[in-house]
C-alpha cells in the first residue's frame, strides 16, 4: 500500500465517521464541530485527487460559513447561549481532539504531496498547460452547464424554505398593507372641518 492510498483510507474513514457523528450527535454544538471535521477530510481527498482550488473553496467557503449556521441553529433551535457559554469547558475536549485529528491530517496530507501516484482512477485530472481553476471551469460551463444551474435553483429554494421556516409572528405590528391603500376612497381619508375663529377643533 502507497502512502497516498493510506491517507486516502485515513481521510476517508474519519469523513464518514465525522458525518454519520454529525447527524447522530444530540448536542448542536457537537455536530458543528464534527461538521468541520468532515469538511476538512473532504477537502484533503481533493488534495490528494490534484484539485486544489476544489479543496480551497471547501475550506474558505464551507468551514467559514459553519458560524453562520450555528447561529441559524441557535435560532431555529432556541438555545440559551448564556448555557453554551457557561459550558465551554465542558466541550474544550472535544475541540480539542477534533484540532488534533486536523493536526496529524494535515501532516499527513501535505507529508505525502509528490510521493507516488494518485490513488484515484483518472489519469489527468488536469490537462496538461490548463490551471486546476480553468479546468474545473470549463467542465461546469460545458458539459455540466445545465446541472450546474439546476444546483443553484435547488439552493435557491432551499434559502426561501428556510427564510419561510424561521419567519415568525412577532406579535401586533403595525404592517404597511398596499391593497388596502391603493383601494382606500377619499371619504375615508379625508375630513371637512368647518373651524370657527378662535376655537379650534376641539
Amino acid at each position: 500500500m502507497t502512502a497516498p492510498l493510506f491517507v486516502f483510507y485515513v481521510l476517508a474513514g474519519i469523513c464518514v465517521a465525522s458525518a454519520v457523528t454529525v447527524i447522530s450527535a444530540r448536542n448542536p454544538v457537537h455536530s458543528v464541530l464534527f461538521l468541520i471535521l468532515a469538511f476538512f477530510n473532504a477537502a484533503g481527498m481533493f488534495v490528494l485527487a490534484g484539485a486544489e482550488f476544489l479543496a480551497m473553496v471547501l475550506v474558505v467557503v464551507y468551514v467559514g460559513a459553519v458560524a453562520v449556521l450555528f447561529m441559524f441553529v441557535v435560532m431555529m433551535l432556541d438555545i440559551d447561549i448564556v448555557a453554551v457559554r457557561q459550558g465551554f469547558l465542558r466541550y474544550l475536549p472535544v475541540g480539542a481532539l477534533i484540532g488534533l485529528v486536523l493536526l496529524v491530517e494535515l501532516v499527513l496530507v501535505f507529508g505525502t504531496l509528490g510521493v507516488g501516484e494518485v490513488p484515484f482512477p483518472a489519469a489527468e485530472p488536469t490537462p496538461a498547460g490548463v490551471s486546476n481553476t480553468e479546468a474545473l471551469g470549463a467542465v461546469l460551463y460545458t458539459d455540466y452547464f445545465f446541472a450546474f444551474q439546476l444546483a443553484g435553483i435547488i439552493l435557491l429554494v432551499a434559502i426561501i424554505g428556510a427564510i419561510s421556516l424561521t419567519l415568525r409572528d412577532r406579535g401586533p405590528l403595525k404592517r404597511q398593507d398596499i391593497g388596502k391603500q391603493v383601494h382606500r376612497e377619499r371619504s375615508a381619508s379625508v375630513r371637512l372641518a368647518r373651524v370657527e375663529s378662535g376655537k379650534g377643533l376641539g
